[in-house]
């Protein structure tokens, strides 16, 4: 009785059951894995409980999945269809987080394909280069202190074009008015700006002399970010 407790009720004769030692085994391997994967996540990195538990998680799921596919090509079809709609129900995340769901769901795969030594080994690889590119912030603007988005408010009887340009050009490298928006039930606009600054320090000056152009309305100085942070 114990022994038909796991077997699938359409399950023919020539159909290949995973014996109970090895469904485990694969599953403590997966949560290995997604524990590796977590921790290597939330090193230098903004995280959030829900997301670090769903990465720990993943692998396991992916695992029992392909078991359970098991060579059966409908069903496989069948999975890869529900695992392209899960993109379309999630908020979207940053190309980090994609791609660490991903690497889960590729480390899941080889676990429930019984490849547990190579599923550990590609998640070591992965994590451990990983954690060496956010030691070295590869990809990182060098000199971002110099990157900065000013958005400034004007009245609406200010032509906003070239406005502030003459100001820029002494103190910035380079200018971009990338956003115009009308404020206040029309009677103002909030202009945008990406500035790469000449010298960070004189930043407050800078200031001061735009506070003068646009009759001391608000003036808000960021961080620049970039557009491009969504898959």
């Amino acid at each position: 009785m114990f022994d038909t407790l796991f077997q699938g009720i359409f399950d023919a004769e020539i159909t290949s059951v995973i014996s109970i030692t090895d469904f485990l085994l694969c599953i403590a391997c997966s949560l290995v894995i997604g524990l590796i994967l977590a921790f290597g996540y939330m090193y230098r990195t903004r995280y959030t409980k829900s997301f670090v538990v769903t990465l720990a998680t993943l692998p396991a799921v992916v695992c029992v999945v392909i078991m359970m596919v098991n060579g059966n090509i409908g069903t496989g079809v069948a999975v890869a269809g529900a695992f392209s709609l899960v993109r379309f129900r999630s908020v979207p995340g940053t190309a980090k987080e994609i791609g660490m769901l991903f690497l889960a769901m590729g480390a899941g795969l080889i676990a429930g394909m019984g490849y547990l030594g190579f599923a550990l080994l590609f998640t070591v690889i992965l994590t451990v280069i990983n954690l060496l590119y956010n030691r070295i912030s590869f990809g990182a603007k060098k000199n971002s202190a110099k990157y900065k988005s000013f958005r400034i408010t004007i009245p609406e009887d200010l032509d906003y074009t070239g406005v502030f340009e003459e100001i820029f050009a002494e103190y910035a490298i380079s200018c971009e008015l990338t956003r115009v928006k009308s404020t206040n039930m029309g009677s103002m606009f909030r202009l945008t700006y990406d500035v790469v600054l000449r010298d960070p320090s004189k930043e407050k000056e800078l200031i001061d002399k735009l506070r003068c152009r646009n009759g001391n309305l608000e003036i808000t100085v960021s961080k620049q970010e970039s557009v491009d942070t969504q898959l």
